[in-house]
């Protein structure tokens, strides 16, 4: 199905999570946000339910899915909080996740609601190009996809590991699914990600590590996710962004309680209160986090995401296809690109 992401704002409303948890509990959080936004909704979380305890567990949204199923017979996670669609698709499909419908259900996008209640989107995360802003002027910067591929950024970018990354394997997934709309075939997108690859400098492990070495000028490219860009830019990371001028992927990063989960009533009351009013507003004014409410007053929106839903084109994908392929055009790029260049 194709998917129109529109970005909203009008009309109040208010939603609150209730106080449920006994002294001691323990809710086991796996997510891909990282310390300082799961730090952030770790202590407002406990503010509001006395007794609870939030213990979180930061890794890309790929190896959640991977260590959820690995322990599927004895499940060690309450809630997977961030992620893509696809993802939590694959989740969904494979029985790892329980159905519970939030009280703000109704109050997300559409396409932001996964099939038979299993998970919601809760933020909108658009794909960007990244660069180092005082070794890159902006206008210089790569304006589209196709610009990162110019000779003058051979061994200038640095890219996430695809494997573990629900960002890259996103962002790779549009330029096969951009080929293959283009060509009827695969060969244009591999041979794009097979040029990419030869501009690669690094694969980094993961985006603390990526960020350092973009400060450091050890590469100037990357492609990322804009929150992340916009959360260590505004920690002094000389980072700016480029929204790609012919359009960028933007998928629905979602939150769902894992089948099995030991402390479920915790569960649901920390997926009430993500999407809450408060939950999302703490999100886009701390994290950087594009939500997918529609009823969020606009005069409580930040100049950032103003100016950011002013800019950005989303591009139509057929998700479902991403979804059916996208495992195998990643297989093969791991065994028959990467590294080649």
């Amino acid at each position: 199905m194709m998917r129109r992401l529109a970005l909203t704002v009008p009309l109040i409303a208010s939603l609150w999570v209730s106080g449920c948890s006994e002294p001691g509990s323990v809710l086991t959080v796996y997510s891909p946000h990282g310390r300082d936004q799961l730090e952030l909704f770790k202590e407002a979380f406990e503010r509001a339910n006395p007794g609870a305890e939030v213990q979180w567990v930061d890794m890309g949204s790929q190896e959640v899915l991977d260590r959820i199923r690995s322990e599927r017979a004895n499940p060690q996670a309450d809630v997977w909080y961030g992620g893509t669609e696809e993802l939590f698709g694959r989740a969904a499909a494979e029985g790892l996740l329980e159905p519970y419908r939030p009280r703000w259900a109704d109050s997300v996008l559409p396409e932001a609601r996964g099939p038979n209640d299993l998970y919601f989107g809760v933020y909108l995360t658009p794909a960007v190009i990244t660069f180092n802003s005082d070794a890159v002027a902006r206008e210089e910067a790569p304006q589209d996809w196709d610009d990162v591929l110019d000779s003058r950024w051979e061994g200038s970018v640095l890219v996430r590991d695809p494997m573990p990354s629900g960002t890259m394997r996103m962002i790779f997934q549009m330029i096969m699914y951009r080929g293959l709309e283009a060509t009827g075939d695969t060969a244009a997108g591999y041979e794009w990600l097979r040029r990419l690859d030869a501009q690669t400098k690094e694969y980094v492990l993961n985006p603390a590590i990526l960020y350092q070495k973009l400060a450091r000028q050890e590469g100037l490219l990357t492609l990322w996710n804009l929150p992340d860009v916009l959360r260590v830019q505004a920690q002094g990371f000389p980072l700016d962004y480029i929204v790609p001028t012919s359009g960028t992927p933007v998928s629905v990063d979602a939150i769902a309680v894992v089948n099995g989960a030991e402390s479920r009533e915790l569960a649901e009351a920390f997926i009430e209160f993500v999407g809450s009013v408060e939950g999302q507003l703490l999100a886009v004014r701390s994290a950087y986090r594009n939500p997918t409410r529609t009823d969020l007053p606009i005069d409580s929106l930040p100049d950032w995401l103003i100016r950011v839903n002013q800019e950005l084109r989303p591009m139509e994908l057929d998700w479902d296809l991403l979804e059916a392929r996208g495992r195998e055009w990643m297989r093969y790029w791991d065994a028959n690109i990467r590294g080649g260049g």
